[in-house]
């Protein structure tokens, strides 16, 4: 049994796929946690949730482009219009609904013929099973965006954990001043991992589509949601896998 880490999916199953099996993942007796962001960006989101209820040992984290389609799902209203990659949710959705097609742009958003009855229950049980973070028996923490460093986790706000950036900024600016790349005493207040992994920010926004790390934090959204790659991680050896170039997987970009 291995335990491994994916970043963001953003509705690239074909990465997924490719991700699964060139790191020989199994099915049945290896962990996965997923760092969140599984919908919005390319048009399989679909498919992704359903190669994912496949697996027996998965431990979902919430992004925050899941709770925006959870919050469509328990409402019929999506918070974001569908602006940022939704139309590659739609898209996935809307095909296996029979409604291909069925939407057109309005103003920033989209008029769509998407309501939640669409979305099968086992594909709405498992956005609404998603998780804020997740904490392992060996003191590792997991999460989709980061936290406020200053606060324990019962004085965070819930989107804290899917939202926010300033952990992985400051984490950075530390990293790249202390010669020695330890970490700090003082620069976690009130909360104490051995390491923490995290998803949200692309690391393409400096250069690189491979996983970075800072002090104890690693990066594992190397862009999938864009033009880089999906990862997944084996985080007890660090040795990772990546898919494709997302372009190179599909011909559009939804996002």
């Amino acid at each position: 049994m291995r335990t491994f880490v994916m970043g963001d999916i953003h509705g690239a199953y074909k990465a997924l796929r490719q991700c699964l099996e060139r790191s020989s993942f199994n099915y049945d007796n290896d962990w996965l946690i997923q760092l969140g962001d599984i919908v919005d960006g390319y048009p399989e989101v679909y498919e992704c949730v359903e190669e994912l209820l496949k697996l027996k040992k998965l431990v979902p984290i919430k992004g925050n482009h899941d709770d925006w389609f959870h919050s469509f799902i328990e409402t019929d209203f999506h918070p974001s219009s569908w602006t940022y990659g939704g139309k590659g949710t739609l898209l996935s959705y809307l095909s296996h609904a029979g409604k291909n097609g069925k939407f057109f742009a309005v103003g920033s958003g989209y008029n769509t013929s998407l309501v939640s009855n669409d979305v099968p229950q086992t594909h709405k049980d498992f956005f609404n099973s998603q998780q804020l973070y997740h904490i392992d028996e060996q003191d590792r923490c997991f999460v989709h965006g980061g936290f406020n460093r200053h606060l324990p986790f019962s004085k965070q706000k819930k989107e804290n954990f899917f939202w926010d950036r300033s952990l992985w900024a400051e984490s950075l600016q530390t990293h790249t001043y202390n010669k020695n790349i330890q970490l700090p005493d003082d620069f976690f207040d009130a909360v104490d991992f051995r390491e923490i992994y995290i998803g949200h920010t692309p690391t393409t926004k400096w250069g690189t589509d491979k996983p970075l790390r800072a002090l104890n934090i690693l990066n594992l959204d190397t862009g999938a949601g864009h033009s880089g790659r999906l990862t997944i991680m084996d985080i007890d050896t660090k040795k990772y896998w990546q898919s494709d170039p997302l372009l190179e997987l599909y011909t559009e970009n939804f996002r």
